[in-house]
């Protein structure tokens, strides 16, 4: 035990060395911060988060960049920069929305939203990586999801959020849209689709898909109504059959989206959403926040509150 804690201390010391803060919820007060994303390797997270760049003023989204933090213990977070810019995808003309990661053969693989700069309406983009904390490039020099490929609804916005899952066979899938929910298969390459654009009928859904699998089961989470709140359906397999559990966090006060990623770290379970709760927040001013939670005895996830404290620290043993 007494290894342990000198270890863990001197974790501690070397992250705020770095220019690591201790914090509660919101996570970061320095910037504002959306649609968070996070990926657990060797006893580290990190954790993907779209930069809010919109003044008191704005009439809409200015998001240019995501940004990437890293922690230990769930408490202390180093910010690690902007790993990728809306400006890496040069096919693009800007709108740095929701994203998400993942690790295939040494590479890191980051599926991003912008808006496309010569197909009208929102794309997805896949940007490639050595290291978590970037550098990233465009991995495929064009979009891998434009507008005119889905034309399930009539809006620009129905190509976004981006959820990538691979499953234990080494089959990845990506997950996507805004009103209709899209997935296809990618290719062991992850920069291409391995079949046909697939959709998922479902009730009142509208953005935020996110797939992860515990325990055997598959949970499919994602944003239900307008203002948005959270919910999320289960099923024995990546693609279902789905059924439909409930709401397990209510909608935001002042911003009315919310944006889940779920994840389990050192042997627990969290949730990361965004709300609109650090000064000066809005519509267009978000702030990512965590919570911990655990599984019900049958699988199921519980009603999360939101809360100022956000979870107790969970140190890793090691931590790069």
């Amino acid at each position: 035990m007494k290894n342990k804690l000198t270890t863990f201390a001197a974790v501690a010391l070397a992250g705020l060395a770095m220019g690591a803060a201790q914090a509660a919820n919101p996570l970061f007060t320095k910037l504002f911060t959306a649609d968070p994303s996070a990926y657990v390797e060797n006893g580290t997270i990190y954790l993907y988060v779209g930069h809010d760049e919109a003044t008191p003023k704005s009439p809409d989204y200015v998001l240019n960049e995501w940004r990437v933090y890293t922690s230990c213990d769930m408490k202390n977070w180093t910010d690690r920069g902007s790993p990728v810019q809306a400006s890496t995808f040069k096919w693009a003309r800007g709108h740095a929305w929701a994203a998400d990661i993942t690790k295939r053969d040494g590479k890191y693989y980051f599926y991003s939203t912008v808006d496309h700069a010569t197909i009208p309406g929102h794309a997805i983009g896949v940007a490639v990586s050595d290291s978590p904390t970037g550098p990233f490039v465009d991995a495929r020099g064009s979009a891998l999801v434009t507008n005119d490929m889905t034309l399930q609804s009539p809006i620009a916005w129905d190509d976004i959020d981006p959820a990538v899952f691979q499953d234990d066979d080494g089959q990845a899938y990506l997950y996507w849209g805004n009103t209709v929910l899209k997935y296809a298969k990618l290719k062991p390459n992850m920069i291409e689709f391995d079949g046909p654009i697939q959709t998922v009928g479902m009730d009142m859904f509208t953005e935020a898909s996110y797939l992860h699998k515990h325990n055997g089961t598959y949970y499919l989470s994602y944003s239900r109504n307008f203002p948005e709140e959270t919910a999320y359906m289960t099923g024995p397999s990546a693609t279902g059959p789905w059924r439909y559990r409930g709401v397990i966090m209510s909608k935001n006060a002042k911003v009315k989206t919310i944006h889940q990623a779920i994840i389990d770290f050192n042997g627990k379970s969290y949730i990361f959403y965004h709300n609109a709760k650090l000064p000066g927040g809005s519509e267009y001013r978000r702030s990512v926040a965590v919570e911990e939670f655990q599984y019900n005895a049958d699988g199921t996830i519980p009603f999360i509150k939101q809360t100022k404290e956000g979870p107790a620290a969970n140190p890793s043993a090691t931590c790069k």
